[in-house]
């Protein structure tokens, strides 16, 4: 079956296209205003001045909403235009701690609570006025809550329940921490993206030399939590795959955990081979950061960190001193999360662009077609490296 294109878009729109990013997704959401205006301005159905595309081709698609906050520090949201019969899409950045608001004389930084709570007055804003409601949430709140053991709280599913119960019609996030919490939600759309083909194309733009072959490359997943990613780029790449496992001391507990015992590997032999390190986030960085260091040991060439969420919780410094030792190459990961100043200019990261697939996906629904060509990249991961080893064998 041949691929949609983004000018192959040639069902009627489910509703005028309206764009709500909050102001924790400022400028991710101008990136994909700016991609789905220069789209829909080149494109030109017969039925374009039916009344069923009216609104199709406008200057903006971003509809302006705010969300200000009472001295208590108790907030609203106020929507500026209809939005009656559109079909809409929210983005939220749930991790963005750069933004703050008032309490008194104190300022507090937005956690991720806050952010959810703002987007819960956006929909409540919309109050069902819209034809359907879509939230585009890329690290999924509360993600790392998503199963249950003992006596606590099961925190992601009940926010999506929550979400459906306000009117969502389908989520989209990118690479959950564990897929399967979209069992919560069996009844409404859930999607759960992976970033690997800008992962790929960001890689073979910014570095020369690589071999992608099974010779000289490999891919290693840092624990048992990020295999099914490193097996999906190992095979679509024909290269070999690896992977790091803790062994735990469960003689001892530390701060309600076990603590690590070692770190054992599970894989062929990697001496000489340049690595690509997957996982879905860097939080404080020490897991990533030991494992490269045991690569290193084990003669592991150039090695790669990706990462889909950079976090970054315990700063740069640590990333700073390893990569002067020579631990890592590069570290890759997205604008999906607010990425400070300072990181954007290490010359040792690189920053993957994910608004043109968000463009892509937004436009695609709002059609109401198919986006499995989109959530599958292995034909264009394919061509990316054929045209890469084209160019390098030249």
């Amino acid at each position: 079956m041949a691929q949609v294109t983004t000018k192959d878009l040639t069902t009627l729109p489910v509703g005028r296209l309206g764009l709500i990013p909050l102001e924790s997704c400022k400028d991710l959401g101008q990136k994909v205003n700016d991609w789905l205006i220069q789209w829909r301005h080149e494109r030109n159905h017969p039925e374009m001045d039916s009344f069923a595309f009216e609104g199709y081709q406008r200057d903006s698609y971003t509809i302006d909403v705010q969300n200000p906050r009472f001295g208590s520090g108790e907030g609203k949201c106020i929507i500026s235009e209809s939005v009656r019969g559109d079909d809409i899409y929210i983005l939220v950045d749930v991790c963005n701690y750069s933004l703050t608001y008032p309490i008194g004389k104190f300022t507090n930084l937005m956690s991720p609570d806050d952010h959810y709570q703002d987007l819960k007055r956006v929909i409540g804003a919309i109050g069902g006025k819209a034809r359907r409601v879509n939230v585009i949430m890329p690290y999924l709140y509360e993600g790392r809550q998503s199963k249950r053991n003992g006596r606590e709280s099961l925190d992601c599913a009940a926010a999506l329940h929550e979400l459906i119960s306000m009117g969502v019609e389908n989520i989209i996030t990118f690479d959950a921490h564990d897929a399967r919490i979209q069992n919560a939600t069996p009844l409404h759309g859930f999607e759960t993206v992976q970033p690997s083909y800008q992962f790929i194309k960001a890689l073979l733009n910014h570095e020369q030399g690589l071999h992608i072959d099974n010779e000289h490359f490999m891919i290693i997943s840092p624990d048992e939590g990020s295999m099914s990613r490193a097996i999906y780029l190992a095979n679509i790449l024909g290269v070999d795959m690896g992977m790091y496992y803790k062994r735990l001391d469960y003689s001892k507990t530390v701060n309600g955990r076990h603590p690590i015992a070692a770190y054992e590997f599970l894989g062929p032999k990697l001496s000489g081979k340049d690595v690509i390190l997957v996982d879905d986030m860097i939080s404080s960085g020490d897991t990533v950061l030991k494992i490269s260091s045991l690569l290193k040991e084990r003669g592991a060439g150039r090695i790669y960190i990706c990462s889909t969420f950079g976090l970054f919780t315990d700063g740069l410094q640590k990333f700073d001193e390893a990569h002067k030792q020579g631990i890592f190459d590069k570290v890759l990961t997205t604008n999906l999360v607010y990425q400070t100043p300072e990181l954007l200019q290490r010359p040792y990261y690189i920053s993957c662009d994910m608004s043109k697939y968000i463009a892509l996906i937004i436009d695609t629904l709002n059609h109401d077609m198919s986006v499995s060509h989109l959530l599958n990249p292995v034909d264009r991961i394919k061509r990316c490296v054929n045209n890469y080893m084209a160019q390098y064998e030249k």
